[in-house]
């Protein structure tokens, strides 16, 4: 998959002490989520559908 012109957004829990956080980039028909700290390595790429599944479980 090509996310070269993918936008990512940062957690609104980030902060600014170098704390772990994750970014997300909607990409169409998908959602990737990746490590701030690392852009460049691995991404978890979720459907739209599994992704709200994903975030309805880990909101509980």
């Amino acid at each position: 998959m090509d996310m070269t012109k993918a936008v990512w957004r940062k957690s609104s829990y980030t902060t600014s002490n170098g704390g772990e956080c994750v970014e997300l980039a909607a990409v169409p028909g998908t959602v990737a989520v990746r490590d701030s700290k690392d852009p460049d390595g691995p991404r978890l790429v979720f459907d739209q559908r599994a992704f709200a599944e994903f975030l309805s479980h880990i909101k509980h």
